[in-house]
């Protein structure tokens, strides 16, 4: 630590056990690290985000301050005294995605409680990345936007059959119904997302429109004009990628349009990301959760018998996302450990700024790629790309 506090300066204060204190600036310090007792000392020997991280959660340090400030902080730590060049080594994933294995890791993530990701959501409680058109909008503006962009770019029309893979809490099942009259039906593993759904589509008047479904995507069966999967193929697994993308052609009418929306790593290799972020992930927020390159992203497409048509990187807008997501948890501290605990509201903190500030310094991406059947001719994409912009509430005459 003193050859860091040499090397650079961090506006960062230690307090150890013994009430000495180590300043890492002359500013004042936006985090302090306590260490209460000896043997805490040993995580900061090599302060990667997998080992603070683990150490915060856990409660074997305190750490105060903004949360931005901590994970910058932190990575500082981390590029200053590891040796680690850049990314961590390839791991080597042998996780079984089985359909109980992947409603098991769902369920840890996702049914903790509707009313603790209410508090940081916005309130249609769309738990993915927003679309700024501006860059300035607040959450459910930005949040709304990145739905009717959706479908929008899907070119979804009046009475036709839309499924959403990994509805979440039935935001956009709903607005596809309430917006275009389609016949909507979505799939979720969660059984809390599954019932607070339900009760919104019901609250809508859309149960004649919206089917909720506690379903795995492997055991829907039919023909659907439209398909959506927004934030959901990360847990799909790289090896099942293909298979995933196979049942999604299979469910795709001959000229149907579909959108793969989701996280991909940046590296090439789809190694790890850098100090240990990923292993954190892992291990306290998204077990059996899996990043690959968009490169893998569009070989398992093809394989699994869909041509891509469209590509945009929302790189920037899920940095923004995340960066009010974890100033809402802030805000909101008190009650997500109430209805939590502290060690999960600490898991969320940590977890929704690191994730801020790996998008922001593009360690990991996000894609929508709007696909269709490879080898089709896509009728029902116009010729060029000036449709998207369209707001999905003017629909042309000739379509209603």
């Amino acid at each position: 630590m003193a050859q860091v506090r040499r090397q650079m300066a961090l506006p960062l204060r230690i307090e150890l056990w013994n009430g000495q204190q180590l300043d890492f600036s002359t500013e004042a310090p936006r985090v302090t690290i306590r260490v209460p007792q000896p043997s805490a000392a040993r995580y900061l020997l090599t302060p990667s985000l997998a080992n603070l991280g683990s150490a915060y959660v856990e409660g074997a340090i305190e750490v105060r301050g903004a949360a931005r400030d901590m994970i910058a902080v932190v990575n500082a730590l981390a590029r200053t005294t590891l040796a680690q060049p850049g990314r961590a080594a390839s791991v080597v994933r042998n996780f079984v995605h089985s359909k109980t294995r992947d409603a098991e890791a769902i369920r840890y993530h996702y049914d903790v409680s509707n009313e603790f990701y209410a508090q940081f959501l916005d309130p249609a409680m769309v738990y993915s990345c927003a679309y700024f058109e501006r860059g300035d909008e607040d959450l459910a503006t930005a949040q709304q936007q990145k739905i009717d962009h959706i479908l929008t770019k899907i070119r979804l029309r009046p009475g036709q059959t839309l499924l959403d893979i990994g509805c979440g809490w039935g935001a956009l099942a709903i607005r596809a119904a309430q917006q275009y009259g389609a016949r909507c039906v979505g799939i979720t593993l969660s059984e809390n997302q599954y019932a607070l759904a339900r009760q919104r589509v019901e609250q809508a008047g859309l149960a004649h429109l919206v089917e909720i479904r506690l379903q795995d995507y492997r055991d829907v069966r039919g023909t659907f004009d439209r398909i959506t999967s927004v934030g959901m193929f990360e847990h799909v697994g790289k090896r099942h990628l293909a298979e995933y993308f196979s049942a999604m052609a299979h469910l795709l009418a001959e000229d149907g349009v579909a959108m793969n929306h989701g996280i991909t790593s940046t590296d090439h290799d789809n190694r790890e990301t850098p100090y240990g972020g990923g292993e954190f992930i892992d291990k306290y927020v998204f077990p059996q959760g899996e990043l690959v390159h968009v490169g893998e992203v569009l070989k398992a497409m093809q394989q699994g018998g869909l041509e891509a048509y469209d590509m945009e990187n929302l790189r920037r807008h899920y940095a923004r996302t995340c960066a009010i997501w974890t100033d809402n948890a802030e805000a909101h501290a008190d009650r997500m450990r109430a209805l939590g605990g502290d060690k999960r509201y600490r898991i969320w903190h940590v977890y929704l700024a690191g994730c801020s500030y790996a998008f922001d310094q593009d360690w990991i991406s996000l894609y929508q790629i709007v696909c269709g059947k490879a080898g089709r001719h896509p009728q029902a994409l116009p010729w060029s790309r000036r449709y998207m912009y369209q707001q999905a509430s003017s629909l042309d005459e000739s379509s209603r």
